[in-house]
């Protein structure tokens, strides 16, 4: 306690470097918490759920090579005839996700449900915080005893329900049906699909009762659901895998006498059972898009930590070389060297110790502030980030690995010192000048690779920020019509498609309108068969498309109303496509005979070449693309399909301000409709997210570093320039100008920044390579990147070490010689 006490009032006589060294712990460690808190939800944290390590979905040799884990789905049959035969398992569950509308009609309420089978609640073993959950008994066509069925989330009883009581029994409108509220979720609980929390979970038998003509998951060629098993007791993954391949045939239908013709070839690939103890992220694309970009940034987070560690350090060998005065007289005095040695260690464990606890309170704010940069306006990101165990036992690592590096040095040095010399040289010695500039190198080196990576991914979002698009995505207004509850004739409802476009067009301030069943950077855009650059996109949309979007029809002519179902099929390729398929060929007047141009609809004549646009994920460019017209495609995509997206340009106001009008002429043309609104920029802005949260956080640790590196120069020019002052008193009085004195002590100062620098760039060119894949459109050895960050960080370097020169330019010769 006696050094407790001692160790708190060194801190107090110092208080600048102490709130240094506390705020850069802080940072530091906060930083490193907060990235391990959002990869460990994302990547490692259980399902909160009873013996998670027993769960396991059903993949295949395919799927996993493709990178989905939980499978390349199955739909209902298959999983119909699967749970009748998986006795190998103690209790299973298919599930599929879905977006729901939680409105009676008019604008949308979207929500994120889940089908799932009855057995969902029962594998999992997760009880209803109020209420009940579903079983078997409810998971029937039509509903069960107490009809359609649906339980909700924890979230969606607060906001909707205002935490009632009496939620149980309350109807709720999904897509238009009425369903029951049985049960209320604790608040935990988020699905099986980690980072896309549910809103509703109804039974999966019961999704076409519910979802109408929007229903997809019964269709025998949707492959939708994934399956997912709890194992026995002592079950082993292989025996059960084993035992599964044996029912495949018979899951797959091929046993039986009408076996499925044209099966393709990836379902018949043996089944492989993948633990599933942290969930699965196949559907939301989580785990795929962001475990890089988040291991690339732990790996900065690193670095900064050690830039924080060597700041520090080197600022305690200053203030220990200060101290080495009081040291010798305390040995002489009679104290042991381990007494000292334990007193400048308590000192260190107190710093990294405030240092964790503030860093743990940033941690806290910086994880939310990731997670919410996930989010997108269409997708809603939530993980759980409780400061539990784990997260705590990260930061107290830290804190003993920070202590180790840079409290035991100063400690040893103190248990080392020599009376005599120390009391000899009135505690100046030289070493520790030496030591200290080599923190600083090694500062300056490690701040340069964290520069030259933010210089490289924040040109990477540039570069894909100002991507031409072959289209006008300022002026356009995307409007998702669900025509499910207000049109109920499937065989004419692309007529209906036509009438909604005419009604839109036709209101003040809108220059176009067309109907398509795509628009660019959209949800379905999203499908990794999308990012595939060697396959060819169909597109179908209504007369007007190109002249809404501004895009440019090189050759030929535009769909019109001639166009009809009962004509001709005709199509518009682009420009890739002609060079990919069409090589140098007239393509006016050529046939396409494959795809949505086969057997059985018929060839299409192409009638104009469009040119080239960026629909799916920016990094693949323009792809292969045909369009076709909404006239003559009442078959083409998802059976019984519902939805349409009508793309508004407006004349002279921005797009959202239609939204009202445009919200306004759809009730009025029939109050059953639903729909939602967006400007294309919103979606645009999301395809971005990745890249933007990636170059935003590289930069703003770059810059923390360089924050770091400037003050360990300025402590140690500070430091040198106040060691030499008798020698720049003697050389002032024998005649040295200002400038001399300046140049005198930023030359070290500056060859410091200068072995850095050569040491960084190094470093930089050896570490690039590893980051190469997350970046588009610049090399990763950038030689401009590089020469960038060297010449910030020497300007920064040099602002650093001329305040102290130029104060020590400043000395009073006479002073300076009294005092020695």
């Amino acid at each position: 306690m006696h050094d407790l006490r001692l160790a708190l009032r060194g801190l107090r006589a110092s208080p600048v470097l102490s709130t240094a060294a506390v705020l850069s712990l802080a940072l530091g460690m906060g930083a490193n918490t907060a990235i391990f808190s959002v990869v460990d939800a994302l990547l490692l944290r259980p399902l909160p759920v009873p013996s998670p390590e027993r769960l396991v979905t059903v993949s295949s040799g395919f799927a996993l090579n493709h990178g989905f884990k939980a499978g390349a789905g199955m739909n209902y049959d298959m999983w119909t005839r699967m749970h009748e035969r998986a006795t190998m398992f103690d209790s299973g569950f298919a599930w599929a996700p879905a977006r729901v509308d939680l409105s009676p009609g008019g604008a949308t309420q979207p929500a994120d449900a889940l089908f799932a089978s009855g057995g969902f609640f029962e594998t999992l073993g997760v009880p209803a915080l109020v209420g009940r959950t579903f079983s078997n008994i409810d998971d029937v066509t039509g509903g069960g005893p107490d009809g359609l069925v649906v339980v909700i989330s924890h979230q969606v009883w607060q906001q909707r329900f205002a935490g009632a009581a009496d939620v149980i029994g309350k109807a709720l409108p999904i897509d238009g049906a009425s369903c029951t509220i049985v049960g209320v979720m604790p608040p935990e609980f988020f699905g099986v699909e980690v980072g896309q929390p549910f809103d509703v979970v109804a039974p999966l038998a019961v999704e076409p009762d519910v979802r109408g003509a929007r229903a997809s998951l019964h269709h025998p060629s949707a492959l939708l659901l994934t399956a997912m098993f709890r194992l026995k007791p002592g079950q082993s993954i292989e025996s059960a895998t084993a035992a599964l391949r044996t029912i495949q045939p018979d899951v797959l239908g091929l046993s039986g006498a009408s076996a499925p013709r044209n099966l393709p070839a990836f379902l018949k690939d043996p089944y492989v059972l993948v633990p599933a103890a942290a969930g699965t992220s196949d559907r939301s694309g989580l785990r795929r898009q962001y475990t890089r970009p988040l291991l690339t940034v732990g790996g900065v987070v690193v670095l900064v930590l050690l830039v924080a560690c060597m700041n520090i350090a080197n600022l305690l060998l200053i203030r220990g070389a200060d101290r080495a005065h009081e040291m010798s007289v305390r040995l002489a005095l009679g104290a042991s060297r381990w007494r000292l040695a334990r007193q400048l260690l308590i000192e260190s464990v107190l710093v990294a110790g405030m240092g964790a606890a503030a860093g743990v309170a940033f941690a806290a704010w910086a994880s939310r502030v990731v997670v919410s940069s996930l989010s997108t306006p269409d997708t809603r990101v939530a993980l759980n980030l409780p400061l539990d165990w784990r997260v705590l036992t990260v930061t107290a690592t830290l804190a003993i690995f920070t202590v180790l590096l840079f409290g035991t040095g100063p400690a040893f040095r103190a248990s080392r010192a020599a009376p005599l010399e120390a009391l000899k040289h009135g505690g100046r010695g030289g070493s520790d000048r030496a030591r200290s500039g080599s923190l600083v190198v090694v500062q300056v080196a490690l701040s340069l690779v964290l520069l030259a990576a933010a210089g490289l991914f924040l040109s990477t979002f540039g570069r894909l920020a100002t991507l031409p698009l072959g289209f006008d995505a300022g002026r356009v207004l995307v409007v998702d019509v669900d025509t499910a509850r207000a049109h109920g004739d499937p065989g004419s409802r692309t007529g209906y498609y036509q009438q909604i476009v005419e009604t839109i067009a036709s209101l003040p301030g809108v220059a176009h309108a067309a109907a398509s069943t795509i628009t660019p950077f959209n949800q379905a855009t999203k499908s990794p068969l999308f990012a595939d650059v060697n396959r060819v996109h169909e597109h179908v949309v209504s007369p007007g498309f190109f002249a809404t979007y501004a895009m440019t029809i090189r050759t030929g002519r535009d769909f019109d109303r001639t166009d009809a179902p009962g004509s001709p099929r005709v199509a518009l390729v682009s420009e890739a496509y002609v060079a990919k398929f069409l090589q140098g060929r007239n393509a006016l007047g050529s046939t396409l005979d494959s795809g949505a141009c086969g057997p059985p609809r018929g060839p299409c004549a192409v009638i104009g070449v469009v040119a080239d646009a960026v629909f799916g994920p920016l990094r693949s460019g323009p792809r292969p693309t045909i369009y076709l017209p909404l006239a003559q495609s009442a078959d083409i995509g998802p059976p019984r399909r519902t939805t349409i997206a009508i793309s508004v340009q407006s004349a002279n106001v921005r797009p959202a301000l239609l939204a009202a009008t445009v919200a306004d002429a759809l009730t009025k043309m029939n109050g059953r409709m639903s729909f939602s609104y967006r400007p294309l920029e919103q979606d645009i802005a999301t395809a971005l997210t990745r890249e933007r949260l990636l170059a935003a956080l590289s930069g703003f640790f770059a810059g923390l570093a360089l924050l770091l590196a400037a003050l360990g120069l300025y402590g140690v020019t500070a430091y040198a320039a106040a060691r030499r002052r008798t020698e720049i008193g003697i050389r002032m009085a024998l005649g040295a100008t200002p400038v001399r004195v300046v140049g005198l002590v930023l030359t070290r100062a500056l060859a410091l920044t200068a072995t850095g620098i050569i040491a960084g760039v190094a470093l930089s060119a050896w570490g690039s390579k590893f980051i190469a894949t997350l970046l588009f459109g610049i090399q990763p050895q950038d030689p401009t990147t590089t020469a960038v960050a060297a010449f910030s960080l020497a300007v920064v370097a040099t602002l650093a070490s001329g305040i102290p020169a130029v104060r020590a330019a400043r000395v009073n010769p006479a002073r300076a010689l009294r005092e020695t």
